[in-house]
C-alpha cells in the first residue's frame, strides 16, 4: 500500500513539474484517475440526453436509415477528430486544453479565436443539455399524471411553455452549480456513477425492448428512407397570426421573413423536393450534437493524475465507447418503432416508442433512468465550462478576467467562473426560444475550436516548423497515421459546420454571422494589441502561488 501511494506521489509530481513547464501553477486539486477523466467526458456526451432529445429530429427528416446507417457514419468521421485532439492532449495537458494548444501552434490570434469558440460552445453545449433535460422532464411527469401540456402551471405559465422550460431548467441547474462548487472530488464520484448508469440504462432499455417490446420491424424497415416532414414546413411559420406558413427566421418572440430563402430562390425547390443528400445531412445533427463536449477530458487535465496519458485516452475513449453503446440504443428504439409519423412528430418520441411497446411500470422505469441521465450530464458539463472559463480567464483573455480567474481557497475550485458560466447558460437559452438551434450553435462552435488546433498541428507537421506533435512530446500519438486522420476529421468538421447553419437552423447561420463579426472587431479594436497569450510564470512565482493553496 505505502508502494503504491509512494508511486501515486511520484506520477503527480511529474504532473505538476509538467503543468510548471508549461507556465502554470497547480491550483486545482490534482486527484482524478484516468477512468475518472475518461467518465466526465463520456458523461457530457451522455447518449441517453443528446440521442434520446433529437431522436425524432433525425427521425422526421430521414426515417430509420439516420439510426441504422447515419449513427455509424458520424461515429467514424467523430473518432478522427477525438483521435486528432487526443494526441494534442498528450503533448499540453492543461486546463486551457484547446486554447492552450492553438496557443503553442499557431500563436495568440489563432488561441484567442480557438478560446472563445471554446467558451460559446461549452455554455451552449450546457444549456442545450439542461432545457432538454428540462423539458424531458416535464413531458415525463405530464404523461405519468395524465396532464394536459396546454394546461396552466401557475401565473399564467403552462407545461408547454418554454418560458416554464427555463424554470425548470434553473431548478435543474441549482444542484449542479452548487456540487461543482463543492469540490471536485464529489464531482468526481458522480461521473464515476454516471458511466454505470449509462452503460446499464442503456442495456436496460435495450433489453425490456428486445424480451417485452410489443412490436419489432424487420430489416428493411431498419435501413428504409421516409422523410415525414418535409424541409421547408420545417422552416416554416406564420408571418402573421392566422397567415399561411412561409420560410422565416424567428428569434425569441420575433419572427420575419428569412432572409436565407430571400437570397438564394431556389431554395424553396430543393427543399420541397427534399432530396435524400439533404435531409439525411440535416438529419446528423441527432447523432454529432450527442459527440460534443468530449474536450472536457482535456479541461480536466490539471486535476488528472498521469495527464499526457490520461485525458488523452479520456477524449478517445469517451467517444469510442458512447459510438458502441449508443448504437445499442438506437437499434433497440428504431426496431421498436409502432408508427415513423407518429413518433417523429410526438414531443418526446422516444418515451412515445416504450409506451407504445411496453407496460406502464417498465416505461416509467425508462422514463427515470433518462431523466436522471440527463441531470448527470448536466452537471459534468457545468465542471467543463467553468474550468475552460477559468484557464482563458487566469491568462487575462477576457472581460472580467481577474474575477473568473479565481480559485476558492476552500473548495479549490473555479466558483464565481462557475456562477457567472451558469447564468449565461440560462440567458443563452432564452435567447434561442428553440432546443435544437442552442445544439447546434453548439456543435459548430465547439467543433470549430476542435479544428483550429488539429489544423496548426497537422500545418506545421507539414511544413515541418513550429511546434508539433511528436513521438517524443505526446506519448498518446497517432504515428504516421496522424496527418491522414487530421485531414479527414478537418473536412467533416467543415461539412458539418455548413449542414447545421442551413435552415430549419438558419438561426445559427445568422448568429454565427454575427458572432463573428464581434470578434472580429473586438479582436482588431482592442485585444490584439493588448492580449499576450498564456503567462509564463518563472519557477519562483509558480512556488508562491501554490504555497496560497498549500500544494
Amino acid at each position: 500500500m505505502a508502494d503504491k501511494e509512494k508511486q501515486l506521489k511520484d506520477i503527480i509530481a511529474q504532473d505538476v513539474k509538467d503543468l510548471h513547464n508549461l507556465g502554470y501553477a497547480q491550483q486545482l486539486f490534482r486527484e482524478m484517475g484516468g477512468f475518472s477523466n475518461f467518465a466526465i467526458s463520456f458523461t457530457i456526451i451522455s447518449i441517453l440526453t443528446g440521442a434520446i432529445l433529437l431522436y425524432g429530429y433525425g427521425l422526421k427528416f430521414a426515417g430509420p436509415i439516420i439510426n441504422t446507417v447515419g449513427w455509424p457514419i458520424v461515429s467514424v468521421f467523430t473518432l478522427c477528430v477525438a483521435a486528432s485532439m487526443a494526441e494534442i492532449a498528450s503533448a499540453y495537458p492543461t486546463a486551457g486544453g484547446l486554447y492552450y494548444w492553438a496557443f503553442r501552434l499557431g500563436g495568440k490570434g489563432w488561441a484567442w479565436l480557438t478560446a472563445w469558440m471554446n467558451m460559446i460552445g461549452q455554455i451552449t453545449i450546457t444549456a442545450g443539455i439542461n432545457v432538454a433535460a428540462a423539458i424531458y422532464l416535464i413531458g415525463f411527469i405530464t404523461q405519468v399524471l395524465g396532464i394536459d401540456p396546454a394546461s396552466e402551471v401557475f401565473a399564467g405559465l403552462h407545461w408547454s411553455d418554454w418560458n416554464f422550460y427555463l424554470l425548470v431548467m434553473i431548478l435543474i441547474m441549482i444542484p449542479q452549480v452548487i456540487i461543482n462548487i463543492a469540490g471536485i472530488k464529489i464531482v468526481e464520484v458522480m461521473n464515476n456513477f454516471s458511466v454505470y448508469w449509462h452503460i446499464a440504462g442503456v442495456l436496460i432499455i435495450a433489453l425490456l425492448l428486445t424480451i417485452f417490446g410489443a412490436h419489432h420491424n424487420d430489416l428493411g424497415f431498419m435501413f428504409s428512407f421516409v422523410n415525414t416532414v418535409n424541409p421547408l414546413d420545417a422552416s416554416s411559420v406564420p408571418l402573421v397570426q392566422g397567415g399561411t406558413p412561409a420560410p422565416a427566421l424567428v428569434i425569441g418572440p420575433w419572427t420575419i421573413p428569412s432572409p436565407l430563402f430571400s437570397v438564394i430562390p431556389g431554395l424553396v425547390g430543393l427543399y420541397s423536393a427534399a432530396p435524400f443528400i439533404l435531409v439525411f445531412g440535416l438529419a446528423f445533427l441527432q447523432a454529432q450534437w450527442t459527440y460534443t463536449g468530449y474536450d472536457a477530458s482535456a479541461h480536466m487535465a490539471e486535476e488528472t493524475y498521469l495527464a499526457r496519458m490520461n485525458s488523452a485516452w479520456g477524449v478517445f475513449l469517451s467517444v469510442a465507447v458512447s459510438a458502441v453503446v449508443g448504437y445499442i440504443l438506437m437499434l433497440a428504439l428504431t426496431w421498436s418503432i409502432t408508427d415513423i409519423a407518429a413518433t417523429a412528430n410526438d414531443p418526446y418520441p422516444v418515451l412515445y416508442v416504450v409506451r407504445q411497446n411496453l407496460t406502464p411500470l417498465f416505461a416509467n422505469l425508462i422514463g427515470v433512468i433518462i431523466a436522471i441521465a440527463m441531470w448527470l450530464c448536466g452537471n459534468g458539463s457545468v465542471t467543463s465550462m467553468a474550468r475552460m472559463w477559468f484557464a482563458f480567464s487566469r491568462d487575462g483573455g477576457m472581460p472580467g478576467a481577474g474575477v473568473l480567474g479565481q480559485i476558492n481557497h476552500k473548495y479549490r475550485t473555479p466558483v464565481n467562473a462557475i456562477l457567472v458560466t451558469s447564468v449565461l447558460a440560462v440567458l443563452i437559452t432564452a435567447y434561442s426560444a428553440a432546443y435544437f438551434v442552442v445544439t447546434s450553435i453548439s456543435t459548430i462552435t465547439l467543433y470549430l475550436a476542435y479544428m483550429f488546433p488539429t489544423y496548426l498541428n497537422w500545418r506545421n507537421k507539414r511544413r515541418n516548423q513550429g511546434e508539433h506533435t511528436s513521438n517524443v512530446n505526446a506519448p498518446w500519438n497517432l504515428k504516421q497515421w496522424g496527418p491522414i486522420i487530421n485531414v479527414i476529421a478537418m473536412v467533416w468538421i467543415i461539412i458539418i459546420s455548413i449542414l447545421f447553419v442551413l435552415p430549419p437552423n438558419e438561426l445559427v447561420l445568422w448568429t454565427m454571422v454575427t458572432v463573428g463579426v464581434l470578434l472580429a472587431v473586438y479582436w482588431f479594436g482592442f485585444e490584439r494589441s493588448r492580449f499576450k497569450g498564456p503567462r509564463h510564470m518563472t519557477e519562483k512565482e509558480l512556488k508562491d502561488v501554490e504555497k496560497e493553496y498549500a500544494v
